[in-house]
């Protein structure tokens, strides 16, 4: 943030009301920049040339009154409060910016269309982590015509399995199956090769042992019914998450207290689809900060999450947040995820009609799909090379 950021706060000639806001947005803007208390010197000294400094501390005093500011210690500088931030991000939530090196990185990673359209957002999710330097949780509709591309099995222990299931879209799906006899490692290298087969994707194979191919067919059955089932029901959004890591680079979360309130809420599914779905109700972007996020995370958290919808086909069909501290580029942030979610909505538009993919917002099971018919199971097809669940 540059000065004349801050100058173009006071290049009118303000009321007295107005002259006491544009302090306060100023103070906001700069603590934001240095992240250490403010006083009335360094203020005047950026952008606030014009007002003395027993103006600026009355301005301070008022503010501290009112419960914008306070300060660590008697006679230091002051510091914005949630309050405070609150006010700031209402009056620039508006006009945001971004660095033309930022604008490039989201173009180059969301102007490709995909049939992979399960991991654009997980893709677009993590550089947008990079990028803001923040923590990043997001809720997505049920993609259709997602058919299992390859399936590997993972000894536990000699009666314990886990079965991990790719599918076209680049999408992980994982089962433990438990068995009710012990079995080797070259029983299941055959057992891959057997679900391949099941699927009009290799040869037929063949079991030394009848017991060999009774389990092999076990195993299948119930992978495959467990991933149907879990596809067709789909009672809530999905939701994943990412750069949590990000959260240690600040200051505010050197607490392990402060951290862990934070992240409470990114272990909770509930509350993060609870915070998507009313960002998407208000259709617009959303903001929560400090105490607002009382709802969600432990009281006292110094937090502050952004959220935006995003759409398909001009239909909002998830939403996408942030979660930092309160001292974030609130401005800098609100201006990259209106991007965001401008191009992640072009994107899966445009890999949706090209691919002829279509997608679901959570139902009841049996319910209709989003263009109006009847969920189909289709377990097997040996007439084409390809397993599908047409859903």
């Amino acid at each position: 943030m540059k000065q004349a950021a801050l100058k173009s706060l006071t290049s009118k000639k303000p009321s007295k009301n107005d002259r006491e806001q544009a302090v306060l947005l100023g103070l906001v803007e700069l603590y934001l920049k240095l992240g250490k208390p403010i006083g009335s010197q360094t203020l005047q000294d950026h952008g606030f040339e014009s007002l003395s400094s027993a103006t600026i501390r009355n301005y301070f005093s008022k503010m501290e009154t009112q419960g914008f500011l306070k300060q660590q210690h008697t006679s230091g500088g002051r510091i914005p409060t949630a309050q405070a931030f609150r006010l700031y991000a209402d009056a620039f939530q508006d006009q945001g910016f971004i660095e033309q090196n930022q604008a490039d990185a989201l173009q180059d990673l969301l102007h490709k269309e995909t049939q992979e359209i399960g991991t654009i957002l997980h893709k677009a999710a993590e550089t947008f982590s990079e990028i803001t330097q923040c923590a990043i949780f997001a809720s997505s509709p049920r993609f259709d015509q997602d058919f299992i591309q390859d399936v590997k099995l993972i000894q536990l222990d000699p009666e314990k399995l886990l079965a991990v299931l790719i599918t076209d879209f680049g999408l992980i799906r994982t089962e433990t199956i438990y068995l009710d006899r012990p079995v080797e490692n070259d029983f299941l290298s055959v057992c891959e090769k057997y679900f391949l087969w099941r699927m009009s994707k290799g040869d037929k194979v063949s079991f030394e042992h009848e017991a060999d191919a009774k389990t092999a067919q076990r195993i299948y059955n119930e992978v495959i019914v467990r991933h149907v089932v879990g596809y067709v029901n789909f009672p809530a959004e999905d939701i994943f998450r990412t750069g949590l890591s990000k959260l240690l680079n600040y200051a505010e979360f050197n607490d392990p207290t402060a951290l862990a309130s934070s992240l409470s809420l990114l272990e909770d599914s509930t509350q993060m689809r609870a915070m998507l779905r009313e960002c998407c109700q208000q259709r617009r972007l959303t903001s929560w900060i400090g105490e607002e996020l009382a709802p969600y995370i432990p009281a006292g958290a110094e937090s502050a999450v952004i959220a935006i919808p995003y759409k398909i086909n001009q239909t909002i069909s998830g939403a996408i947040a942030l979660l930092g501290p309160m001292r974030i580029p609130y401005r800098n942030l609100f201006g990259l995820i209106q991007l965001f979610s401008e191009q992640i909505s072009d994107t899966l538009t445009k890999s949706v009609y090209k691919f002829k993919i279509t997608y679901r917002q959570p139902t009841l099971l049996g319910a209709k799909r989003i263009d109006g018919e009847e969920p189909s199971i289709q377990l097997e097809n040996k007439n084409k090379k390809t397993m599908r669940q047409d859903l």
